[in-house]
């Protein structure tokens, strides 16, 4: 068994090397500029859509949940454990510097995020109970005049989305919240995994309805209280930000120079502080891997374009915002590059814990651990319907989505108190392996993607002006 697990481990690591995290930037710098950089110009149109009154309403257009519902759902995927987590992790194996490298992947993955969001929406289907079913396995099967390369492309996505699901969506965060919660307050993993269980079940089983209803207050919640916890650590340690600022941006291009045995355990180089920063930063935001796509065809709306724009902003909102948050908390705590009583060096939640402690003092330690608790809960509800949409795609039909939930459901149970590293691997294996049919995809349709955004720009345009009129008017 220890060298099945070592092979898995082995081939984990391949896939996630620097062919793959080349191909995910790749796509996103190529796209980035196909568009003519539309998306980076078109951000602030983007976030100004995510926070308006009508982003929350079901009036304009068709679909099952509302914009905002939409985007809070796919957030609920893409913010989890990796933002308190996955950038202590980076910060530690690619030092500080390793957070440009995620900002920087997280700038041309808004690219990625927003071409496989909006192809989701221009190419999803009403299925026979009314619910709309989109993703990137649709896009395939519709959109490509070789039908059946489509579908090959289409059942291979859904297939590895419906592996991962179980794994990187389900199991690895509820062995996260079990773990988190026996360590802070004592409590064993199995009272852990029954109410989880419970919760997951009472949510899953009311759809995506119930599922959105719940992110979009879990969500926004547990962001605004995370990111008013770390700023309150960085305003804590303010002499020590330039420092901290000093030591991320230099030790992105010039580690040697900059960490001069500053950082004690820490030694990096600029490959490392690449190849850890960009994996974290697509683990974190999941942007090229077209999970976020499948719960974006969900929302009403009438224009693909518009919504794509809407879901862009949540690598934006995961990345540039969450995960700076942490990545700025340690770096100004200076606890990077310490030891525990053990003389270990501190990593991974460790790492955020005492960065957050070096300000709140033992509060610190509860404050992550609840941070990993909703973060990590509310990636089991978003992963679950990116897993049963997929199912349904394999099985071509809806009937035995209830089975997938309540399956779906009882292997949180399993997460929780077991540690299973070959399950996790091969999870984190198909995790990658989603990515490849969806950036074929993104690149075949690279010209479809330019017609759609080109098209939107005049009504963009129109809209813009007619929010700044507005505006005047009511200042006047």
């Amino acid at each position: 068994m220890e060298r099945v697990n070592e092979i898995v481990g082995a081939i984990d690591s391949f896939v996630w090397g620097p062919v793959m995290l080349v191909l995910l930037v790749g796509t996103g710098i190529f796209l980035t500029i196909r568009l003519k950089f539309l998306p980076w110009r078109n951000l602030g149109y983007a976030l100004h859509s995510v926070l308006s009154k009508e982003a929350r309403t079901t009036k304009r257009g068709t679909g099952d949940v509302s914009p905002f519902s939409a985007l809070m759902t796919a957030l609920a995927a893409t913010i989890g454990t990796g933002n308190i987590i996955g950038v202590a992790t980076a910060m530690f194996s690619g030092g500080p510097g390793a957070l440009v490298w995620m900002w920087i992947s997280a700038c041309f993955g808004l690219t990625s995020k927003f071409s496989e969001c909006m192809l989701a929406i221009k190419y999803r289907e009403v299925n026979e109970k009314g619910e709309m079913s989109g993703g990137p396995m649709y896009t395939m099967k519709n959109a490509f005049k070789n039908k059946s390369f489509g579908k090959t492309l289409g059942f291979l996505f859904a297939l590895f989305s419906v592996l991962a699901s179980f794994g990187i969506g389900n199991m690895t965060q509820a062995n996260s919240i079990s773990g988190s919660v026996k360590e802070a307050f004592g409590i064993p993993v199995w009272v852990t995994g029954i109410i989880l269980t419970v919760l997951a079940l009472m949510i899953i089983l009311g759809g995506i309805t119930s599922i959105s209803k719940v992110s979009s207050v879990v969500v926004p919640g547990m962001a605004v209280f995370y990111v008013i916890a770390g700023l309150i650590v960085i305003i804590g340690n303010y002499q020590n930000v330039p420092h901290g600022l000093y030591l991320i941006f230099g030790m992105a291009l010039n580690p040697k120079a900059v960490g001069g045995g500053v950082l004690g355990t820490i030694t990096v180089s600029v490959m490392n502080s690449i190849r850890y920063g960009v994996a974290r930063g697509v683990f974190s935001n999941e942007a090229g891997l077209g999970s976020a796509a499948i719960t974006a065809a969900a929302a009403t709306t009438d224009d693909p374009v518009r919504q794509g724009y809407i879901n862009m902003t949540g690598t934006f909102f995961d990345t540039i915002v969450v995960c700076s948050i942490t990545g700025i908390a340690i770096a100004a705590s200076g606890v990077l590059g310490t030891t525990n009583a053990s003389g270990e060096p501190l990593q991974g939640v460790q790492l955020t814990v005492a960065a957050f402690e070096s300000v709140l003092g033992p509060v610190g330690k509860y404050l992550v651990t609840i941070g990993i608790i909703l973060f990590a809960f509310s990636t089991i509800l978003g992963w679950e319907y990116h897993g049963e949409k997929a199912f349904e795609y394999l099985f071509q039909s809806h009937t035995f989505n209830v089975i997938y939930r309540v399956v779906f459901s009882l292997v949180v149970f399993i997460g929780a108190t077991q540690t299973l590293d070959l399950v996790w691997n091969i999870s984190d294996i198909m995790n990658a392996l989603m990515a490849i049919p969806n950036l074929i995809c993104m690149l075949l349709l690279n010209n479809v993607i330019a017609k759609e955004v080109d098209r939107y720009q005049p009504i963009l345009e129109k809209e813009r002006k007619a929010y700044k009129t507005a505006k005047k008017k009511k200042t006047a």
